[in-house]
């Protein structure tokens, strides 16, 4: 997985193929939304977590992998966020490859390990059209609870524990970018993550300890999508105590591709360097 390009014309020609228009600047056009963006209605057996390993791994075509874990919420409020990203999506890998050329993305849609069905899916590594064929898998349960927050650090476990990066290799981090508008999760449920990834799990896993082991394999960042609720102030405050102001970014829907852009040539153009591997102990005793 990860060989090939990002080419606009491809784009261009898949986008035709599946009924869609790009526009001019590069963009898809028209106003769709979430449920025609995406019309999966159940988790796709290619996005599905359950005892796999992710790789990205470096080659002659792409000798200096630049890993981004780009993980979607999939519950009900952010649909249309991620239609933006979907839309946005050639015009963001466009830019990237002007500058990053070794960039390689995988897709994770993130639901809510308390509620949902498929609260974790996750593509391959790529670097080409098929960026956008496994984005058009996710399934949008639209589920999520009225606990005030989704698992987002199921990317941060899953980059951790089901991920191998031959950046590591050479002493750099990968790059996980979360995306949603609620706020930051306490811990996940040791019990449904061993269900969804297939592998034993000790107990409920802490988001300040899960950080900490994260942090030293990966630059973190959450995109919080500002819908001007009643509770914003309170869901943004939970990330505020875990990440800087650098990393955690306040950004309206028209944003979300000129952030994710700015935040992958940041990175890359960073030394980024990858510290030893942290073990990962479990808490337990906490009920969900």
């Amino acid at each position: 997985m990860g060989s090939g390009v990002w080419r606009e014309d491809t784009f261009r020609s898949y986008s035709r193929r599946v009924g869609r228009t790009v526009d001019s600047s590069g963009r898809l056009a028209g106003d769709m939304n979430n449920q025609e963006m995406f019309v999966a209605r159940s988790l796709d057996p290619i996005l599905n977590p359950r005892d796999v390993l992710r790789e990205c791994c470096d080659s002659e075509e792409h000798p200096n992998t630049v890993p981004v874990i780009l993980a979607l919420d999939v519950t009900g409020s952010m649909g249309q966020a991620a239609v933006e990203v979907a839309k946005q999506l050639n015009v963001i890998m466009t830019e990237l490859y002007n500058k990053v050329q070794d960039v390689e993305f995988m897709i994770m849609g993130i639901g809510d390990f308390a509620y949902d069905r498929a609260p974790l899916q996750v593509s391959q590594f790529e670097s080409d059209i098929r960026i956008a064929e496994q984005l058009d898998k996710v399934y949008f349960e639209f589920g999520g609870g009225g606990n005030g927050y989704e698992s987002y650090t199921a990317a941060w476990y899953f980059g951790v524990n089901h991920v191998k990066l031959d950046a590591w290799n050479r002493g750099k981090r990968g790059l996980i970018i979360t995306m949603g508008d609620e706020g930051l999760n306490p811990y996940i449920p040791g019990r449904k993550l061993a269900e969804v990834t297939g592998r034993p799990v000790p107990g409920d896993v802490k988001t300040k300890t899960l950080y900490k082991a994260a942090i030293e394999k990966y630059d973190i960042y959450h995109l919080f999508v500002d819908h001007n609720t009643y509770y914003t102030d309170s869901y943004q405050k939970t990330w505020r105590n875990m990440l800087d102001k650098e990393h955690f970014r306040v950004v309206t829907i028209n944003r979300i591709g000129d952030t994710i852009i700015d935040i992958v040539k940041n990175h890359a153009g960073r030394d980024n360097v990858a510290r030893g591997r942290v073990e990962l102990p479990m808490a337990s005793g906490i009920s969900w």
